[in-house]
């Protein structure tokens, strides 16, 4: 079923809680939706599709048109023994999919747990917390092509899968509407707790051979410990992407700092904790109106409440600056910024 409205206010769909409105909003249900949905997109008109809004700040009225994507259902295929392939609806709420593959344990997003937003967004960010990323367990993905309303489906490679980037963060951003997403699981318990502060946790609790559902409540808790609930505070969570720099760079950080917090990325290169830069700014848990860093994470950016999306940018740039000028790394926002009918899928 596809619904329309004008001049529609975006308050209850962006986690930052910025009330901004939409010229024209259209929520759709159904990939049946879709050859309707095109006849509603006149040629040239600005396009959004938005998901769980968690990952989005808008600076100002969106003046074009916001799709709403609502296709729901989770649909099983026993590939053999030991392996499950889900098809998703991409309007599913992301952590409702992790529980439902724990309660059937299927093993492979547990260290996903309690990231927001919905699962058409997940392999656009190319989600990913704790040790784990999308693309490990990612099969294909089906979507729609804007321009000539054609049915396209993408494989593992074709994806582009980066550092929470994908192919539909550049060359397609903006130009398809996911449908589907399929991933496959192991029916076979395989954990990964490698992670430094989940193993660590898992020390503190004494859980030596955890669970898949303890995996899961153990991420939540870590997760809930560091990160403020969006209802009660609106945030979009990380809002900075971890710098990754060579090993020249780092040796010479590293001289300087030489607590300097790191991780050693698949390829060699070194991935610095952005949320380490800020904090070493002197910025964690300031405050500028109603806008500042939480208190307990330097790397969220927290909507104390009215702040208006100009705000929040100018408190984002203040920060870029500031570690920039301490340690010449200018940090690339995660979050995906609405500036003048910028195109995102979100």
């Amino acid at each position: 079923m596809i619904k329309k409205y004008s001049d529609y206010s975006l308050k209850k769909y962006n986690s930052f809680g910025i009330d901004a409105k939409a010229n024209k909003f259209i929520t759709f249900s159904s990939e049946v939706d879709i050859p309707e949905l095109f006849l509603n997109i006149k040629e040239k008109e600005e396009v959004l599709i938005l998901g769980g809004g968690s990952n989005i700040l808008f600076t100002s009225d969106y003046n074009g048109i916001i799709l709403k994507n609502e296709i729901k259902g989770i649909d099983e295929e026993q590939l053999n023994e030991n392996e499950v392939l889900l098809s998703i609806g991409a309007g599913e709420v992301w952590d409702d999919v992790v529980n439902y593959t724990v309660q059937k344990n299927y093993y492979g997003i547990e260290n996903l747990s309690l990231i927001p937003g919905n699962m058409g967004a997940a392999p656009i960010q190319n989600i990913g917390a704790y040790g784990v990323e999308l693309k490990d367990v990612f099969y294909t993905l089906e979507c729609y092509d804007i321009e000539n309303g054609e049915k396209r489906i993408f494989n593992l490679d074709e994806c582009k899968f980066g550092y929470r980037d994908s192919i539909f963060k550049n060359e397609l951003k903006g130009k398809i509407i996911i449908t589907k997403v399929n991933l496959k699981l192991s029916k076979i318990g395989k954990l990964n707790t490698n992670y430094i502060s989940l193993k660590n946790y898992l020390i503190e609790n004494n859980l030596t051979t955890p669970t898949l559902s303890q995996i899961r409540e153990a991420v939540i808790n870590i997760r809930n410990s560091k990160l403020p609930d969006p209802k009660k505070l609106g945030n979009a969570g990380s809002f900075f992407k971890n710098p990754i720099v060579t090993k020249k760079i780092y040796d010479e950080l590293n001289q300087k700092y030489p607590n300097l917090s790191y991780f050693i990325s698949e390829d060699g290169l070194y991935k610095i904790s952005a949320g380490w830069l800020i904090e070493k700014c002197g910025l964690k848990g300031i405050r500028m109106g109603n806008v500042g860093t939480h208190v307990n994470q330097a790397l969220v950016i927290v909507n104390y409440g009215g702040a208006t999306g100009e705000e929040i940018l100018k408190f984002v740039e203040n920060i870029q600056t500031k570690v920039f000028n301490e340690f010449g790394i200018l940090l690339e926002p995660e979050v995906n910024i609405i500036n003048n009918n910028q195109q995102e899928n979100l």
